[in-house]
Order: structure tokens, then C-alpha cells, then sequence
């Protein structure tokens, strides 16, 4: 029997069926229509409906007269933070790979500094930040939404530039000079709220990753202060790292 779906019957029912073939082999044929409708207690159009956008995105396969089979997507595009050798953002990164990147700007002003952001930037709690959120896509599929905050004082012109293309990072280092230098990431994982679950295209509740940076200067001071949070199914987050002693 099938664990209890939430959300919208068909984007429950896919999300748990993606979940169950991704721990499937390759050429693993899924049970028959029937049955699968009896497991998650759906209609026929409702399964179909489900197992589509599966095949939309090249995790399964249906072939006339053998049925519906586990398959892996064609490509699989990583996003890698690498602090070796440079500090690049998601677009950057991406775009390199070869993918389309899209970015659609859900927020972007300037506010009262969060209080969470206030040890993370080294600001006093009266400070303003330019608050940037965005949703960025990889192929035409939502891949994360980015939390940005950037002291106002500092980067003022970054409340009204256009971040609907390129890269925030490459923005400060062309129009302030910005010294990109270190950065200190948290990865953790977290839950997907409603709200957020709409823009990612998954169940409210799915975990998603959560990818936390703090980028500072040379001296230490902390320029940039950020928070993704990712669908795992389509994004892998690779650190790359220097070993001193050796």
C-alpha cells in the first residue's frame, strides 16, 4: 500500500511515484495502469496525468506493447559551488554546463535587516539590506528559489538592477569592484511551505535542500549573505576543497 499523498491528487501521486523509481533499476517495468490506480486510490486520467509529466521529465518511458519502464534523464546538470579557484554563481555555473537557465524575480527591495541576517552580515539591527528573491529554472524546469541580502549601504544600486539574466555576483564585481573572496556554506535539509511548493512544482511538504552562503572580502568582512532552497531531484550541490598539510 502506498504512504498517504497530500496536495493536488496528480502532483501527489507524481511525487511519490518519482520518489519510488528513483530507487528503482533502470528498465524496471511499473505495474499495470489497474493496479497502480488501486494502490494511490485514483482515476485512470488522474494516473495518467501523473505518469506524463514523469515522462516529461525523463524518468520513465512508455513503449507500445511492453508498457511503462524506469528510465534516467538523457542529462543531468550539477550545480557546483567551487571556492578553489573562484566564487561563481548559479548562472554562471549553469549556463556553462550548457543548460538554459531561467530567472524569474519574485522579490527585490529594501527592508530592515532580518534578524537572522544580522550576525550573518555583521550589521546593526537598524541596518537596511537589498532583499532579492528569486526563482531560478534549469531547462524550463524550477530548480530553487535563492534568498539574497546585500547591505543597502554598501550596494545600493542592487535594489533596482535587472536580475532577470546573469548573475548576482558578476553585477557586484562589475558595477562596486566587489571583492568575492571566501564564503562559508551550510547545507541542511528543509520542508517545502505551500506557497513554495507552487513555484517549485512539488507536494507541500517534499524535502527540498538548503543551501546557505556567506561570501566576505579579503579582510573577512561579510559582503553577500544567502539562502537557496532546492528540489534534490534535479539538483546536486558538489563542494570542491583545498587540503592544506599535505
Amino acid at each position: 500500500m502506498a504512504s498517504p499523498v497530500y496536495g493536488p491528487k496528480y502532483l501527489s501521486v507524481r511525487e511519490h511515484l518519482r520518489r519510488r523509481v528513483a530507487a528503482l533499476p533502470e528498465l524496471t517495468l511499473l505495474p499495470p495502469e489497474p493496479v497502480l490506480c488501486a494502490e494511490y486510490g485514483v482515476s485512470r486520467i488522474t494516473l495518467r496525468r501523473a505518469v506524463d509529466g514523469l515522462v516529461a521529465d525523463g524518468h520513465l518511458v512508455r513503449e507500445q506493447g511492453r508498457g511503462t519502464y524506469v528510465t534516467r534523464p538523457a542529462i543531468r546538470h550539477e550545480y557546483r559551488e567551487s571556492f578553489v579557484h573562484r566564487i561563481a554563481g548559479f548562472n554562471s555555473v549553469m549556463t556553462e554546463q550548457g543548460a538554459q537557465v531561467g530567472t524569474t524575480v519574485l522579490t527585490q527591495r529594501i527592508v530592515p535587516v532580518p534578524a537572522p541576517v544580522v550576525p550573518e552580515l555583521k550589521l546593526e539591527p537598524a541596518a537596511d539590506v537589498v532583499e532579492l528573491v528569486r526563482l531560478r529554472s534549469v531547462d524550463g524546469t524550477p530548480n530553487h528559489v535563492a534568498h539574497s541580502f546585500l547591505p543597502a549601504e554598501l550596494y545600493p544600486r542592487a535594489a533596482e538592477a535587472d536580475f532577470g539574466e546573469g548573475s548576482l555576483y558578476e553585477f557586484l564585481r562589475r558595477e562596486y569592484s566587489a571583492d568575492l573572496a571566501h564564503a562559508r556554506i551550510v547545507v541542511d535539509v528543509g520542508t517545502a511551505a505551500p506557497e513554495e511548493a507552487d513555484l517549485l512544482n512539488v507536494v507541500a511538504g517534499s524535502p527540498l535542500l538548503v543551501v546557505r552562503t556567506t561570501v566576505r572580502d579579503s579582510d573577512g568582512r561579510p559582503l553577500v549573505h544567502s539562502f537557496s532552497r532546492l528540489r534534490p531531484d534535479v539538483s546536486q550541490v558538489e563542494f570542491e576543497v583545498s587540503v592544506g598539510g599535505r
